[in-house]
Order: structure tokens, then C-alpha cells, then sequence
């Protein structure tokens, strides 16, 4: 008889306790808006804790049973996936929602590159944009994106693309003149600026003259510019080089405002061409004209 009446009482103290863990309930949102504040529903009786884990993010608030807890604005601002737990007693319930980025752009990440250039080249600026909310979460909502390149010439690309997975992207032609070109990138009312150095290319069309000078002949070239009419800036090497017979003599000169000037031994019949990179000038036999 005692052992049934023990097991009587067990029977009896889950029971009691049974009806009280069922009471104890959370309803979660489905999906909340990073920084936006909103409540979760509870039932039952009694206080309980409810603890919030998230990406970045945790927190606990002690709450009334039967009454709403609220989460006020800017506490959960991190987007992502969360998990919530409820604890009453020795009774707990778990669930999850998740928090949203924010609806509005606040900031773009803009990457321009090269930053460097030379002019004349088809797709050969690329840049990227990343949206952003007020809180630093990737919007991934598509949103239209405005890319501009202008130049100091008053040469204009305009590009319009949409966001998707939180970013959207373009190519741009650099401008045929060289100068300091803006690259803009806006969204809403949301711009983002980068500057592009646009440079002149290679040498086109090399000419050199040469005239006497003593025992030596004088070369020069005529203002060195790319294909497209821009000097080639100061400091490009153009090299020289005279072929006589057996002999070969190479000199190697930079430009100075835009010219190359050297001197050579003035043998007769020798051969004297300059190149520029890969750009061959106008070939001079010396002494047999002369």
C-alpha cells in the first residue's frame, strides 16, 4: 500500500504541474525591420525571462506573463536570422524570426577602378555599388542605381543599372581627352563621387629630325602625342639608336616638354631611327643626303 500511494502523489504533482508549462506562450513576429521597435505577444501567468540571440546581437528582458513585450526602437538593428527563448519556471519555449534591413538607403559603398587610366579605352572603367540602411545592413531590396562619368571636356556617360543581392555595377569608356574625370554614383538623393585620372596613351606617329652639329648629328623629335592628339606626358623614354656598320650606339632619352633631344656621332651613311614603347619613328641615313 505505501508504494501505491507513492505513486499516487507523483501522479498528482504532474498534474499540477503540466497545466502551468502549457499556459506559458510567446508569439513572435514573422518578421521585424532593423531599428523599427515591435512587441511579442505572451500568455499564461507569472513573470518569465525572454532571451534574444542574434548575428552580432543578445539580449534579456524580464517580462509579465499574459502581457506584450516590447523592443524598442534601435535595440535590434543587426539583420539576420534571431532565436527566442522563453523561460517560466522550469518550463521554456524557443522560437525564431527575422529581422530585415531597413526599407530606406542611407549609404552606398561605391568602388571606382583604375583610378588611372590612359583615354581612349572602350569598358575601361568599372565601378560598383553597395546599399546600404542606416544601421550598415546590405539592402537587398533591387533599387535603381545612377552611375555618371564626366570629364573636364565636358564628354558625359550616363549608366543606369539595379541593385541585385545588394549591389549593382557598370563599364564606362575612358574619355579620348586626357583630364580629371568625376565618376558618380547616386541613389535616391544619396550620391557618392570618385575621381578618375584619365592620362594620355602611347605615343602615335613618332617623327625625328636631325641636323648637324659639328662631328655630331643633333636629333630631336616633333612634340610626341598619343593617337588621339594628347602630348605624352614628360618623363616617357624614347630611345634612340644609330646603326654603323658593325657599330650600334642606343640612347635612351625622357621626353621634356614633350621633346626628346640628343646628339650622336655624325657618321656617314649610318642608319638613326628612335622607337617609343612599341612605336617605331621615321628612319634618318645620315651623311649620303646631307
Amino acid at each position: 500500500m505505501i508504494v501505491r500511494h507513492s505513486l499516487s502523489i507523483g501522479a498528482m504533482i504532474v498534474a499540477t504541474i503540466a497545466p502551468a508549462i502549457a499556459q506559458a506562450h510567446m508569439t513572435l513576429p514573422k518578421r521585424a525591420e532593423a531599428g523599427k521597435p515591435f512587441v511579442i505577444q505572451t500568455t499564461g501567468t507569472g513573470k518569465a525571462v525572454i532571451y534574444i540571440v542574434g548575428f552580432g546581437q543578445a539580449m534579456r528582458q524580464e517580462v509579465q506573463l499574459g502581457e506584450a513585450m516590447s523592443v524598442a526602437a534601435g535595440v535590434l538593428h543587426n539583420a539576420g536570422h534571431y532565436q527566442a527563448v522563453l523561460v517560466a519556471g522550469s518550463s521554456n519555449e524557443t522560437g525564431a524570426f527575422d529581422v530585415a534591413p531597413a526599407g530606406q538607403v542611407a549609404n552606398v559603398s561605391f568602388l571606382a577602378k583604375p583610378s588611372r587610366l590612359p583615354v581612349g579605352l572602350r569598358d575601361g572603367i568599372s565601378g560598383a555599388v553597395y546599399t546600404f540602411d542606416a544601421y550598415q545592413n546590405l539592402i537587398m531590396t533591387p533599387t535603381p542605381v545612377s552611375f555618371q562619368l564626366s570629364g573636364g571636356n565636358g564628354v558625359s556617360q550616363t549608366r543606369t543599372a539595379v541593385t541585385r543581392n545588394g549591389y549593382a555595377w557598370t563599364q564606362m569608356d575612358s574619355a579620348p581627352k586626357e583630364g580629371a574625370a568625376q565618376f558618380v554614383a547616386r541613389v535616391g538623393d544619396i550620391s557618392s563621387t570618385r575621381i578618375i585620372q584619365e592620362v594620355p596613351g602611347d605615343p602615335c606617329g613618332l617623327r625625328v629630325n636631325a641636323r648637324p652639329a659639328g662631328q655630331k648629328v643633333e636629333l630631336q623629335t616633333d612634340p610626341v602625342k598619343d593617337c588621339t592628339g594628347n602630348a605624352v606626358p614628360d618623363g616617357t623614354i624614347v630611345t634612340f639608336t644609330e646603326a654603323y656598320g658593325s657599330t650600334q650606339t642606343t640612347v635612351d632619352v625622357p621626353l621634356k616638354r614633350g621633346i626628346a633631344h640628343t646628339e650622336l656621332p655624325a657618321y656617314n651613311g649610318a642608319k638613326i631611327s628612335a622607337a617609343a614603347g612599341v612605336v617605331m619613328g621615321n628612319e634618318i641615313r645620315w651623311g649620303r643626303q646631307q
